[in-house]
């Protein structure tokens, strides 16, 4: 039995349209008996992805390789957000300075000590919701901070303006000393310059609104009341706020690691105005430009810079040292003339006498 091709006809030729073998391709004659070769597509096989070849390291091992790991999520304490106060001393000093406070929660006995009794009841007077609550009232209220048995909900603050600043500085001192804050953001240092600022005599504060911290109830509670007494601006732009600052006749000193000259080695008059940087980077380049010195804390040890609250504290006491010892020898100076001057008149008293 011949088996015989279903595409052909009963001569053994191809039918016109329908396809066929021929030396090995696949050829479709036309309708003029002509064979052409078939226009289906060709079979396009899928490529083989091939795997990376795997890392090893010198000993053999393999290298797995690395995670991505996602970005934290930033995120803030609660104790942050609201306007929430804590500790003895800081909500003594509120209370004492007639602050504006909502809501008071205090330990029963510490409300009846004799420090906040009497002003407790003139806040109460004026409004104030007063509390009685027990320790884990209050731990849970401050989000387990260090409370000390109060704590209180206040107004937010009230920053003042760079033009008033300047202007109360300068009535309240012939020389005023303001600092100036560089991008800050540790609440804790914040408040511990404000707090050592205020107790050496500064007149004042301007902080940047962005990339910085502001006055929050951490600020608050490490600042121990300074800020009752100690006026901070907040300005949009810190080089047009040093500019302004010069020319109401401040000299602007920068603390740098890289200072021209010893903090002790400058002579810190008249109208000053001391810049402190961050934490890691210390003063930026463009505040560095606005300054009229750069001045540095020598330091002699191994550890290359300090923190940012320490080394305000250091420059700050140098400042003021500075002044008070040409005050006192100003004092001696004027009080040798005055003991002259007495002497003199005794003595010209007694060779009266004598003439007499």
């Amino acid at each position: 039995m011949i088996n015989k091709d279903r595409n052909a006809n009963a001569k053994g030729r191809p039918k016109p349209g329908k396809p066929f073998k021929s030396n090995g391709k696949r050829r479709i004659v036309t309708p003029t008996g002509t064979a052409a070769p078939s226009t289906r597509p060709p079979v396009v096989k899928p490529a083989i992805k091939q795997s990376k070849p795997i890392k090893t390291t010198s000993a053999g091992e393999e290298v797995k390789p690395a995670v991505k790991q996602s970005k934290p999520i930033e995120t803030t304490s609660a104790g942050e957000e609201t306007d929430l106060i804590y500790g003895r001393h800081t909500v003594l000093s509120a209370l004492e300075n007639g602050r504006n406070l909502n809501r008071i929660w205090i330990l029963s006995q510490l409300r009846y000590d004799p420090r906040f009794h009497t002003l407790l009841l003139q806040a109460k007077a004026n409004g104030t919701v007063i509390d009685e609550v027990d320790p884990k009232r209050l731990d849970q209220v401050t989000h387990r901070a260090n409370h000390q048995g109060v704590a209180a909900q206040i107004a937010p603050y009230e920053y003042i303006e760079l033009a008033d600043l300047i202007a109360q500085a300068k009535s309240a001192s012939e020389h005023p000393v303001i600092v100036v804050i560089d991008s800050i953001t540790d609440p804790h240092n914040l408040g511990a310059i404000i707090r050592t600022a205020e107790a050496l005599g500064a007149q004042g504060m301007a902080i940047p609104q962005r990339r910085a911290v502001g006055i929050t109830s951490t600020v608050m509670k490490v600042a121990s009341g300074a800020l009752e007494s100690f006026p901070v601006a907040r300005v949009v732009n810190l080089r047009e706020a040093l500019e302004e600052l010069k020319a109401a006749g401040f000299w602007i000193y920068g603390l740098a690691v890289n200072g021209s000259q010893p903090i002790h080695g400058a002579r810190l008059e008249g109208a000053t105005v001391l810049v402190i940087g961050s934490e890691g980077e210390g003063l930026s380049l463009l505040t560095q430009r606005c300054c009229d010195f750069l001045i540095s804390i020598p330091l002699q040890g191994k550890t290359p810079s300090l923190n940012a609250s320490v080394a305000a504290g250091m420059a700050l006491y140098e400042l003021f040292r500075q002044r008070w010892s040409n005050t006192l020898q100003l004092e001696r100076v004027t009080k040798k003339e005055g003991e002259g001057e007495i002497q003199y008149l005794e003595k010209r008293r007694g060779t009266e006498y004598k003439e007499k």
